[in-house]
């Protein structure tokens, strides 16, 4: 591996116009697609195997032409200052805005509340539902500008009028604000680390130029993939933050041999040959991580996990190749003031040994192994502990800020009608084969209405040939409740009693039906796919360093650092413990795709860190280093360049907490928080004590195993060997430049 990527790295120094230009060709041809792609239709949220999603089908089946998951948007009317809603003039002004409501183009039906049952016991408050023919992605900006104007109509007599639903939520794409906090405090961190404009700015350049062939490229693809939006979202977070590290590791190691005396070319080839095979196993291991979310069989999951994974294999491949072919434009000026200033005296730098932070942070736990290794796991355990109460869920109108019309909506049916009118279950009866469908249906309704914990059950609506009916069932708590989860397990526990006495079968669906199967079922996907994941990686790593305990110490670092993470988001989101510094306005269960897309994320990121650090170790131990002093030697050269790359991956995740909306404010916070404790933690306090703690141990690998496993090189010994001499004259010419 070593030597190939050596001869990689030296072609590409060589022929750096022609790889310059094929990168920059592909940017254009990537492009020129993504810009005339047709607009991709945003396809429905989609989950399969789960009760929820087939009561969706069949409601689209046979209800044709009323789509089951068009947009809605309830709009709550409160009258004024103790008045009714049923009073004369505030009775008019609510129908005027219902017919208003219903002139929509895209509008499918509006419900009457006078004539529907809609006005709350205390005639306070009163909503209607707009039904439209489309899903929220399918709304014209026409339509959503009706519906605001109808509201400030509304308004204008002065009643409150707030709305919720899908149809009030904003369709618009990132506004890349994000991107740009982490861009910005990314260039701070190069600027420090290098101390060179050049060498900074390098790292940002091929990371932007691998961001933007992923995106063009997921852009010209959504259209007949079908892709939704959070794939290029996710695609560019993990396509900045890799890029951004794997150019810093080969810059950092560049120079590096530079400051050994060596020339341009050759210092190029030897950093692609030792940091580009790090680069390369570290890339797979995220990989590995992204495509495995496919195993959990959400189509979302499904697309945000290759699509990022996409990202990843071209920020892979700039690194080896494009980040080789701009060092051999700028040879000397990604060097320090230092190199530069001595090459231009006519002198060669030579390499220094000093006792950097990393050296003294690396002798300090080689001092005290045990103390460190307990304390950093015991503070690790301590974050951890929150995980037991974690409560999965999809927050929403409730978790939004109250500025928002959403959430005042939200409130003022949660007060008018109880807490658990925002969250309906919709009862699907498929009574074709009963002999009377309407009493089958009405069987149905009564047995679920006697149920304790509803409050009240909505009349049947039959499709055209009358064998399929739909009806809402109002729960007596909030739909994010553990009491509303037991009504629907209740429902569904009591139906083979309620379909024998009614001679039809029915189904549970509706938003809250569907965020509480969607969380059962990606807490029975984690397990497997952790195991997939782990273990192919635990593979991986044991190919990398020929050793038994550092992949399954990896590994276990690994869990501990997520489940700390974990449990730090419980506390602030569930909790609620320092959610205002972050703007959380409401806390609730965590989102229920949170804990299999964090494990996901971070494993990859976190073993990048593994990789990078422990394969310093690794090569200074294969070129005769003991242990202790290995350690020493891979913390001199790896620390500052990991902490570099941790804090730009923090710097890019944390900007995510800005935003508005609380899930993304969530993931953001999750995986900002993981990098910081798998790095800080993990990386550099739990390994170096356990591998002291080990000694030789650390590097055991039985014979019979070491015989099969395929070799590598990833230390770069094969690189020990003299060079090529048909390099010497390239790299003589560019030592004078």
């Amino acid at each position: 591996m070593a030597a190939f990527l050596y001869r990689m790295g030296r072609l590409a120094f060589r022929r750096r116009w022609t790889v310059a230009l094929v990168w920059a060709a592909v940017l254009a041809a990537v492009g020129l697609a993504g810009m005339t792609a047709p607009e991709a239709e945003e396809e429905p949220f989609s989950m399969p195997g789960i009760e929820s999603q087939e009561a969706f089908d069949l409601m689209e089946e046979r209800f044709p032409g009323a789509a089951a998951d068009g947009a809605t948007a309830r709009v709550v009317f409160v009258s004024p200052n103790g008045e009714k809603v049923t009073a004369t003039e505030n009775k008019e002004a609510v129908e005027a805005a219902i017919a208003e409501l219903g002139d929509g183009t895209q509008v499918a039906s509006t419900v009457d509340p006078y004539e529907s049952g809609a006005v709350s016991e205390d005639g306070s408050t009163a909503y209607t539902t707009v039904t439209y023919k489309v899903d929220a992605a399918g709304l014209t900006d026409a339509s959503r500008s009706h519906l605001e104007e109808s509201l400030e109509h509304a308004r204008d007599s002065g009643l409150t009028v707030e709305a919720g639903g899908d149809a009030m939520e904003d369709m618009g794409g990132p506004s890349g604000t994000a991107e740009a906090i982490g861009v910005s405090v990314a260039a701070v961190v190069l600027l420090i680390t290098f101390g060179s404009l050049a060498a900074a700015g390098l790292p940002l350049l091929t990371a932007l130029i691998g961001v933007g062939i992923s995106l063009f490229a997921i852009t010209a693809l959504a259209g007949p993939l079908g892709l939704a939006d959070t794939t290029s979202t996710v695609a560019i977070m993990l396509g900045l933050a890799v890029g951004i590290d794997y150019a810093l590791f080969i810059v950092s190691r560049y120079r590096e041999e530079r400051a050994k005396g060596r020339t341009a070319q050759e210092a190029v080839a030897l950093a692609t040959g030792t940091a580009g095979s790090a680069v390369v196993f570290a890339g797979l291991t995220v990989v590995i991580a992204l495509a495995g979310l496919s195993v959990v069989g959400i189509p979302m999951l499904t697309e945000m996990g290759l699509g990022a994974a996409g990202a990843v294999v071209v920020g892979v491949l700039i690194a080896l190749t494009l980040v080789p072919a701009f060092l051999g434009f700028w040879p000397n000026a990604i060097l320090t003031r230092k190199d530069r200033k001595a090459r231009r005296a006519g002198g060669t730098p030579r390499e220094t040994r000093k006792v950097n932070g990393g050296a003294r942070w690396a002798s300090f736990v080689l001092r005290r192994p045990l103390p460190v290794l307990l304390a950093a796991v015991a503070g690790l355990g301590a974050l951890a502990l929150p995980m037991t109460d974690l409560q999965l869920g999809m927050p929403g109108d409730e978790a939004k800020s109250t500025e928002t019309t959403q959430r005042r909506a939200y409130d003022a049916l949660a007060e008018g009608f109880g807490p658990g009118f925002n969250g309906p279950l919709t009862v699907v009866v498929d009574a074709k084969d009963a002999d009377d469908p309407k009493a089958a249906a009405e069987t149905v309704s009564e047995r679920i209405g006697g149920t304790e914990g509803v409050v009240s059950v909505s009349p049947a609506q039959f499709n055209e040939p009358g064998d399929t009916a739909v009806f809402s069932v109002v729960p007596t708590t909030a739909p994010t409740g553990q009491e509303t989860k037991d009504l629907v397990n209740t429902i569904r526990g009591d139906r083979p009693g309620i379909e024998s006495e009614a001679g039809a079968t029915f189904e549970v669906t509706g938003t809250t039906a569907m965020n509480i199967d969607v969380s059962e079922k990606v807490q029975s996907a984690l397990v497997p796919y952790l195991l997939v994941v782990v273990g192919l990686a635990v593979i991986l790593l044991l190919v990398v360093f020929r050793s038994i305990l550092i992949p399954l110490k990896a590994a276990a670092g690994f869990l501990l650092s997520v489940l700390a993470s974990l449990g730090a988001v419980v506390v602030v989101f569930q909790q609620g413990h320092g959610a205002d510094l972050l703007g959380v306005e409401t806390t609730g269960p965590i989102m229920s795709l949170m804990p299999i897309f964090l494990v996901g994320i971070v494993f990859g990121l976190a073993m990048d860190y593994e990789v990078f650090l422990v394969s310093r170790m690794r090569e200074a131990y294969v070129h005769g280093e003991r242990p202790a002093q290995a350690v020493t030697s891979g913390f001199r050269h790896s620390a500052r360049v990991v902490v570099a790359a941790a804090l730009i991956m923090i710097a890019v995740f944390s900007g995510f907490i800005g935003d508005s909306d609380a899930m993304i404010k969530m993931i953001g916070f999750g995986l900002a928080s993981a990098v910081l404790l798998d790095a800080f933690v993990v990386r550099m306090a739990i390994v170096p004590a356990v591998l002291a703690l080990l000694g030789e141990r650390a590097w055991w690998l039985p014979k019979w195993l070491d015989r099969i496993l395929p070799r590598v090189d990833v230390e770069g010994e094969a690189l020990t060997r003299p060079t090529d001499p048909e390099a010497e004259p390239a790299e003589k010419n560019l030592a004078r430049t």
